[in-house]
């Protein structure tokens, strides 16, 4: 039965699969662009029988860090990326959006929606202003270019035996002012997959909920923020953090962690959770980023920005 699905899945969608398969029999999960690979992204590829799913697909860079524009080094994994995210949406059939910010969505890309069925964060209820107007905008770019639009905020869609779930919408961070961002599970065949979105952490109680309630094989997690660890990130939010990842490593029957976005972008990431790797461990869990789980190194680009335009002088 497995040997039958890849080898009609690889026929669809004309891909090999020249990365790891950790496990999973009904889901492969794809990480495209993440915070490992030295971009600002979360772009998720994920495969069933059924169907092929694209969470959130954009990337982009930090404008400044260490004071510092992009390297061009940057700027060029920035392009490689997003070319391996458009030709995924190609091969997908339901596209996802988050939240609206341009590490989740790109407005200027609305092509890559034509034909596709679409789940989106609502564009105006529980949303703040900076993203309703992108919600707004971007909705406007896409005008009748989908198969179908539909508010993914505490909904439920099926695809043959494929379940989509969407949380109600939660904290983007430890509280409102960044806005809110919706949390995505997909299960096929008794997996699951969770994609927390920019949960940045997760530090509230809300954020987990939906992750315990799911009880997924896999969660993509983004965590915490700690390279603003003392100015925009507090250690209670890092504490709080911390005890929600290890009851979620110990609640649920989750096999690959993979520990992302905010969090990577910290070149000091692995002695900020010292109890999550030991819990981990207890629990046979294995606790990655996105790039170790395809076998790709961790590359912190954004992180090492200051080292690289040092090599350039």
């Amino acid at each position: 039965m497995w040997i039958d699905i890849r080898a009609k899945a690889k026929e669809r969608f004309y891909n090999t699969y020249d990365f790891p398969i950790y496990g999973l029999r009904m889901l492969t999960v794809k990480p495209l662009a993440f915070d490992s690979f030295g971009v600002r992204s979360m772009a998720t590829f994920v495969e069933t029988d059924d169907i092929g799913v694209l969470i959130d697909p954009a990337v982009s860079l930090a404008p400044r860090r260490y004071k510092l524009p992009p390297h061009p080094v940057e700027e060029q994994r920035q392009s490689e990326t997003w070319a391996d995210i458009k030709e995924h949406a190609a091969r997908s059939d339901v596209l996802v959006v988050t939240h609206y910010h341009y590490d989740h969505h790109d407005p200027n890309a609305p092509e890559i929606y034509e034909g596709k069925i679409v789940y989106l964060k609502h564009p105006k209820e529980k949303i703040n202003k900076s993203q309703a107007g992108r919600a707004s905008y971007f909705l406007d770019k896409l005008n009748d270019l989908p198969q179908t639009i539909d508010t993914a905020d505490g909904n439920e869609f099926k695809h043959g035996s494929t379940i989509l779930k969407f949380s109600p919408p939660v904290y983007h961070g430890t509280n409102s002012r960044l806005g809110y961002v919706v949390e995505v599970s997909i299960s096929c065949g008794g997996e699951c997959m969770v994609f927390t979105s920019d949960v940045e952490g997760p530090s509230v109680t809300e954020q987990v909920e939906f992750i315990i309630h799911e009880n997924p094989d896999i969660v993509i997690l983004d965590g915490p923020m700690t390279y603003m660890l003392g100015f925009r990130y507090s250690r209670k939010s890092l504490e709080l953090s911390i005890e929600n990842i290890t009851r979620i490593l110990r609640q649920t029957a989750v096999k690959y962690m993979l520990i992302e976005h905010h969090f990577m972008r910290d070149l000091k990431y692995k002695e900020r959770i010292p109890e999550v790797y030991e819990c981990a461990a207890e629990n046979g869990v294995q606790v990655m980023t996105a790039a170790e789980y395809i076998g790709r190194d961790v590359d912190l680009l954004e992180a090492r920005r200051k080292e690289l335009y040092k090599q350039m002088s």
